[in-house]
């Protein structure tokens, strides 16, 4: 028996004429796949809670080492239907959700990744998505959510000094994650990062996540923070594809 958890529809496919193979980050196993046994069915007991993105209550039997639990249960704690329904918003969730499932390892357990406090995987999830549903078209949640899932998976931004002597320094090196100095530094893609750039990261790496709607930096700093978040992103996606996941 795997047991009872909340899960966030991640996605699903078909698999034959009325069977789904879902998707789902959950609170206590990470992502895990679940067999749903005719839930394309008309009157099928599942209803509309393995929409995607659905917040809801499951329960999972299979042994613990089961490539695919069978779904047993499943109960809408919130349908995040209003986020479905506008296309710009949709559009922007499944970013998130694609994400989710490029950098963090399947069953892995979502609240194990320390970088961020006490946030994990799938309270971070649960912002993003409160986040959009309210501002479809915002531009930060995305931008704060992508920064705090590269933490979570590892790949948090060294910003104390250079990493490798502890002196100060303004250039981060995106293939090491890490600030370097003059003496230090290595060949390869370099960013010039400000003062301001380096408290703000910070601030949204370490700030509980209910709070983060108060950081509210202006279009300078925001496109600054963009253009970091961005090209660091690219070298966490590269690493994540290589067999062994070094720099």
């Amino acid at each position: 028996m795997v047991g009872r958890t909340e899960g966030i529809v991640l996605k699903s496919r078909p698999f034959g004429e009325a069977d789904l193979i879902i998707e789902f980050l959950t609170k206590d196993f990470g992502i895990r796949p679940a067999f749903a046994k005719s839930p394309r069915k008309i009157k099928s007991r599942f209803g509309g809670s393995l929409e995607p993105f659905t917040h809801t209550r499951i329960s999972l039997l299979g042994r613990e080492d089961a490539n695919l639990p069978r779904l047993t249960q499943s109960d809408i704690i919130r349908p995040f239907q209003t986020l479905r329904e506008n296309s710009g918003g949709f559009l922007q969730a499944c970013g998130l959700a694609v994400l989710v499932m490029k950098l963090l390892p399947e069953r892995e357990a979502a609240g194990a990744f320390g970088a961020c406090g006490a946030c994990g995987a799938f309270d971070l999830m649960l912002w993003g998505l409160d986040g959009l549903e309210r501002e479809p078209a915002s531009l930060s949640v995305p931008l704060v959510f992508r920064l705090r899932l590269m933490a979570l998976a590892g790949y948090a931004p060294s910003l104390d000094g250079c990493a490798r002597c502890g002196r100060p320094s303004e250039t981060f090196y995106p293939r090491d994650g890490a600030l370097l100095c003059g003496n230090c530094k290595k060949e390869g893609p370099a960013l010039k990062i400000s003062a301001a750039l380096k408290n703000l990261l910070k601030s949204l790496l370490s700030f509980p996540i209910e709070k983060l709607g108060r950081i509210k930096p202006g279009p300078a700093l925001f496109s600054e923070l963009k253009g970091f978040v961005d090209t660091h992103l690219r070298e966490a996606v590269n690493l994540t594809a290589r067999p062994d996941g070094r720099r």
